[in-house]
């Protein structure tokens, strides 16, 4: 059985995308989590060669990296790409632009799952990267169809965005009503809600997450366990 190395669910947007659509597919796997530190080099090389989640183990096989992950589970079960090929093109270039880009999104509305936050003058690539992500999205529910983005699956696109699903709870941000719509519906799966009562129950905070809102936002709400 699979072994997926994750960090806690509360920040690591990384980890959520191959754990999500393992459960989104009911793909059997034995979930290893493991807490962030201040420095935990040491510890997370211990399953990981790049010392970072999330880390696939099948066996003797180690897969690292998130977009590796997906496409090493593509090649062994249906349904991690849409099976049409315009769709599974579109899923491609759409994940693959969210692994390797929107990196204000991402720096500045970190993944606190349990916080609500004001932002305090955001950069204006930040407005930059929401109206990409808008353009994209729509472009994907409007040429398949949705309610997902390559159709009426679930797929391994939907898993690269999910992390987004939680900023924009968090920090209160705007779309279109489409985009919008787009986010209900992933917050509202039974494996994000499983993830997100689990990352409320945390009881541990890593300072460096913890000060990465405070770059550009204050919490207003904190529905985490204390």
């Amino acid at each position: 059985m699979y072994q997926l190395f994750i960090a806690n669910k509360n920040y690591s947007s990384w980890s959520l995308r191959p754990w999500l659509l393992l459960k989104q597919l009911a793909i059997p796997f034995e979930e290893q989590l493991q807490q962030f530190q201040v420095d935990n080099y040491a510890s997370f090389r211990a399953f990981s060669p790049t010392a970072k989640v999330p880390c696939l183990h099948d066996g003797k096989t180690v897969v690292w990296e998130s977009l590796a992950i997906v496409e090493y589970l593509a090649e062994r079960h249906a349904g991690v790409w849409p099976a049409d090929a315009a769709a599974r093109n579109y899923a491609r270039c759409a994940a693959s632009e969210m692994h390797a880009g929107f990196s204000t999104l991402r720096n500045v509305c970190t993944m606190n799952c349990g916080a609500r936050v004001q932002l305090n003058n955001p950069p204006a690539a930040l407005a930059q990267d929401m109206a990409r992500l808008d353009e994209l999205w729509q472009q994907g529910l409007q040429q398949f169809g949705g309610p997902f983005l390559a159709g009426a699956h679930f797929t391994a696109v939907d898993a690269f965005f999910a992390p987004v699903a939680f900023r924009v709870q968090s920090f209160d941000l705007k779309l279109s009503d489409s985009a919008m719509a787009y986010v209900k519906q992933l917050l509202a799966l039974p494996a994000m809600l499983a993830w997100y009562q689990a990352a409320l129950l945390e009881s541990w905070r890593e300072p460096s997450h913890e000060a990465e809102i405070g770059l550009y936002g204050t919490i207003i709400t904190d529905y985490r366990q204390r």
